[in-house]
């Protein structure tokens, strides 16, 4: 369906100004999704985002700047996100050895098995959003993106 149609808009719409709603409507439907998936492991994107950081750390600690950089949504509170996952018990905090002022974040195994449940869950989700493109199209697609938010 035409995101004028969606809109259900009257007038022509520039094509900037449809790209970006297509755009925009397009996140909002996987967002959507996506926390449908979450929600009932009582989880927001967020601490999800920071989980998959922790994993990826593959037992190496990491500090709050690391994942900060990391996180899709940079505006996070990082510091929040981390004292609700320690409340969870799905990461652990300590203070850094060789920095005092350092905190340095694992996450727990409990954290671990939360997204070995949540994973095929994930996968099952991305693979839905793709399934009407082909390889060739989703590899375009992510290139135009890639482009388009360039500026």
């Amino acid at each position: 369906m035409k995101i004028e149609e969606i809109i259900k808009s009257n007038s022509p719409i520039s094509i900037e100004k449809r790209t970006v709603l297509n755009i925009m409507f397009t996140q909002n439907v996987i967002a959507d999704a996506f926390n449908d998936i979450l929600k009932s492991f009582d989880l927001s994107v967020e601490q999800f985002n920071v989980l998959r950081i922790l994993r990826g750390q593959k037992g190496k600690p990491a500090n709050m700047c690391v994942i900060q950089e990391r996180m899709i949504a940079k505006t996070s509170n990082t510091t929040r996100l981390v004292d609700k996952l320690l409340l969870k018990g799905l990461v652990n905090r300590e203070v850094c050895e060789q920095n005092r002022r350092k905190m340095e974040i694992t996450i727990t195994e409990k954290g671990l098995k939360l997204l070995a449940e949540l994973d095929p869950k994930i996968e099952a989700h991305e693979t839905l959003f793709s399934t009407n493109l082909s390889s060739e199209e989703l590899e375009n697609l992510n290139n135009l993106l890639e482009k388009y938010r360039t500026i």
